[in-house]
């Protein structure tokens, strides 16, 4: 139950959220790109800790201590699904080819690459369908993990006493979903992009602080007590099978095993990696991440951006996943995880926060984690506002609006994204099925087309609006006719997918060669562009292709074995393993000399790097 004191603290955050959307809402209604943008003047470490702050989120935060309580140190691996690596590919080579188009969204981008004929129209459509139906996926998620977190602490029987109607059991998450919302939307429709970085400054601030205390919380009880867990639970390594039996510790846990369809672990494994990879090469989706990357000041600040996000969220985000996981499994007898009487693993969360976490510090986790999905929910919001606005409004409706209709269209268009969201919501029952609904369906629509728009001259603008539209169906009509919707529809829905991208791309001519010289020269892309490299190098001798495809992909390997470094120390420091802790300590420092000489000194000088746009 929250004591004074932590009411206190958390009414001071939502006040200081209202405060900084009132105190930037004149920036931001200077123009366009003021609000969408933050007039791309904001510093790349200011972006790279909202863009951290984003990710930072409570509904992937309780997915991923339920993951480790349950796997231990193979839950590692399964954020691959996303894939949390596709981070390292923005860092290395992706954030700069991105910035260098000096656009304000993703689909202004496709204009960029395929021109504004027919095919281009088309290909700007289907993104903007796309980029909608993401953020409404993404808004939904957030929205019904919110709603389970806040519950445990707010008991609905004194809720209850002050609303006129009953609420079903099964949707009082929803009810809380929706109350907290509501600040959300008032500081990210009235600050715009500078009011959001300014949030998750705060919020990242008092996340590190809780991070840090609820590491130290079980570093001492790892001290006084002994961790029963099945063999392997400490091992990252796996074989076929998953192989971690909890009978006679929590017998429970192993049903959770089952439902979660992980127990062929080798298998989903290598879909994951597959999947993770072509994901990452397609480059970021149309959300917040992508609109955080447009916004800085040039290409080299957007790597640097991308490069502090991973080092600015893992080792924080994983000392509170990793303490509360670690709590959870040593006093698992003192958590509540029932929800309308049936067990609910992804309470484990805020069961562990309301059992060990001491008043004052309960008020300031709760604040960071009710900051953690306000966050997110207005990063993703001002993505569909830049979308709804910038690619519907401006570019359809009226180009010449004034900035009082802008202003108008952008407040406007965020309530009705807000209110479609939680209706939304009141469909999604837990958080793992929209989560699997979102890497598994919604991006495997996304990748084929998007990986060949990069690498590829030939692939035109009808060849990307088929491609997606044949993924995006069956994304959103699998569900329709199963209970599940998992890693493994994933390959069917790519083959689709791959048809409709080739059939379309032969039904129309390729993109003019004006078009495609520009989108080459500008951001310099690796990949199959022999012939209009041709013309640009008979146009401009001095121009310099891009031949570090082998370099790129050598940075990656290593940018990821320092990312999941930076995963499992925390893990290890809490858990007193000094051997392994060392080991991986090394391993990091090592990747990180090696990124220096291979990455950071040769992206500094690659031509246009430090251009503003």
């Amino acid at each position: 139950m929250l004591q004074g004191l932590d009411i206190a603290i958390i009414l001071a955050y939502l006040v200081g959220t209202i405060l900084i959307g009132l105190a930037l809402r004149k920036k931001a209604q200077k123009s366009k790109d003021d609000y969408l943008l933050g007039g791309k003047s904001l510093p790349w470490y200011m972006l790279g800790l909202s863009n951290a702050s984003g990710m930072f989120d409570i509904s992937g935060t309780m997915w991923l201590v339920t993951l480790t309580f349950v796997y231990g140190f193979k839950s590692i691996w399964i954020p691959w699904l996303w894939p949390v690596f596709n981070q390292v590919f923005l860092m290395i080579y992706l954030s700069a080819w991105l910035r260098r188009s000096n656009v304000t969204t993703g689909a202004e981008w496709i204009l960029f690459r395929f021109s504004s004929g027919k095919g281009g129209r088309r290909s700007h459509a289907i993104i903007v369908v796309f980029a909608i139906l993401s953020c409404l996926g993404f808004l939904a998620y957030g929205f019904i993990g919110l709603g389970k977190f806040v519950e445990i602490f707010i008991p609905w029987e004194i809720v209850s006493a002050y609303i006129p109607f009953d609420i079903p059991p099964a949707y009082i998450p929803h009810f809380y979903g929706t109350i907290f919302t509501l600040f959300a939307v008032f500081y990210s429709v009235l600050g715009g992009m500078s009011g959001i970085v300014w949030t998750d400054l705060l919020q990242y601030t008092i996340m590190t602080v809780s991070s840090i205390a609820i590491a130290v919380i079980a570093w001492l009880a790892v001290g006084e007590n002994t961790l029963n867990v099945p063999d392997g639970w400490l091992n990252p390594f796996f074989n076929w099978e998953l192989n971690l039996d909890w009978s006679g510790i929590i017998d429970e846990v192993n049903t959770k095993i089952v439902s979660d369809g992980y127990s062929l672990f080798g298998i989903f494994f290598m879909l994951m990696v597959f999947k993770g990879i072509l994901a990452s090469i397609a480059g970021p989706a149309p959300n917040y991440d992508m609109q955080k990357i447009l916004s800085t000041k040039s290409p080299l600040e957007a790597a640097k951006m991308s490069a502090f996000s991973i080092f600015a969220l893992m080792p924080t985000r994983y000392l509170m996943v990793g303490g509360f996981s670690i709590l959870a499994v040593l006093f698992y007898d003192r958590l509540d995880l029932t929800t309308a009487g049936l067990l609910d693993f992804e309470k484990v969360l805020p069961a562990s926060i309301e059992q060990f976490v001491p008043v004052g510090l309960l008020g300031l986790l709760l604040a960071g984690l009710l900051a953690a999905f306000m966050s997110t929910f207005a990063g993703t919001l001002n993505a569909a506002q830049a979308y709804l606005v910038n690619d519907i409004y401006l570019k359809y409706k009226n180009p010449q609006a004034s900035s009082s209709k802008v202003k108008m269209m952008n407040y406007s268009s965020g309530i009705v994204v807000v209110i479609i969201s939680i209706i939304l919501g009141f469909f999604v029952q837990d958080v793992n099925s929209i989560l699997q609904w979102i890497v598994s369906a919604l991006y495997g629509s996304y990748v084929v087309s998007n990986v060949l728009k990069w690498h590829w001259w030939r692939f035109n603008g009808e060849g990307y609006f088929w491609g997606m539209l044949s993924g995006i169906i069956p994304a959103l009509v699998f569900p329709i006719f199963t209970d599940t919707l998992d890693l493994y529809y994933f390959p069917v829905i790519l083959l689709i997918s791959i048809a409709g991208s080739i059939i379309g791309t032969y039904t129309a001519g390729p993109t003019d060669d004006d078009t495609l010289m520009e989108f080459y020269k500008r951001t310099r892309p690796w990949g199959f562009w022999k012939p209009i490299k041709e013309k640009v190098k008979q146009e401009d001798p001095a121009f310099e292709e891009n031949n570090a495809f082998g370099r790129d992909m050598f940075n990656v390997l290593i940018g990821t074995i320092a990312q999941t470094l930076l995963v499992v120390i925390p893990f290890y420091i809490i858990l007193r393993e000094n051997v392994p802790l060392i080991i991986s300590c090394v391993i990091l420092i090592i990747t990180v000399v090696i990124l220096k000489k291979n990455w950071w000194d040769k992206i500094k000088t690659e031509p246009n790097i430090t251009r503003k746009n």
